[in-house]
């Protein structure tokens, strides 16, 4: 039994069909949103955050602190098979770039200046992201 991620294959232009222009911009072009724009940045619910490319499964809520930054900030990822690191030396600077493993979907940055237990910060573009709201017990959908 093989523990690899069924990678996602699409053209770009099934991509642009399927995301919004500020999606595929982040996800596609490696893109970013304006800081302290997203709408997940603030947001502290129960939760998890899913690829807003593929849906796969990337960070949860008790993963999720206010780094300050300008963008949800996560300090460790649901598994760490869910994402793929990457040098980025664009821009004249030394950074990992994050993407989504199923999908290569650029998600942000991770840096070395986040919370104990592990010192990271997954800065991550709200939107290259979705969230599910956790179902409280006894509720009926």
């Amino acid at each position: 039994m093989s523990n690899s991620i069924e990678k996602i294959e699409k053209s770009e232009a099934e991509w642009r069909v399927e995301l919004t222009p500020l999606q595929y911009h982040v996800l596609r072009e490696k893109g970013t949103e304006r800081a302290y724009t997203g709408p997940l940045e603030y947001n502290f619910e129960s939760g998890a955050y899913h690829c807003a490319g593929c849906g796969a499964l990337l960070f949860t809520s008790g993963a999720k602190y206010d780094s300050g930054c300008g963008w949800p900030a996560f300090m460790i990822p649901a598994d760490s098979k869910s994402i793929v690191e990457h040098e980025d030396n664009t821009y004249g600077m030394r950074r990992v770039e994050v993407t989504c493993a199923k999908c290569g979907g650029h998600l942000g940055h991770v840096f070395p200046d986040g919370p104990k237990p592990t010192g990271l910060r997954y800065c991550i573009n709200s939107a290259s992201i979705t969230f599910t709201k956790e179902q409280e017990e006894g509720t009926k959908e």
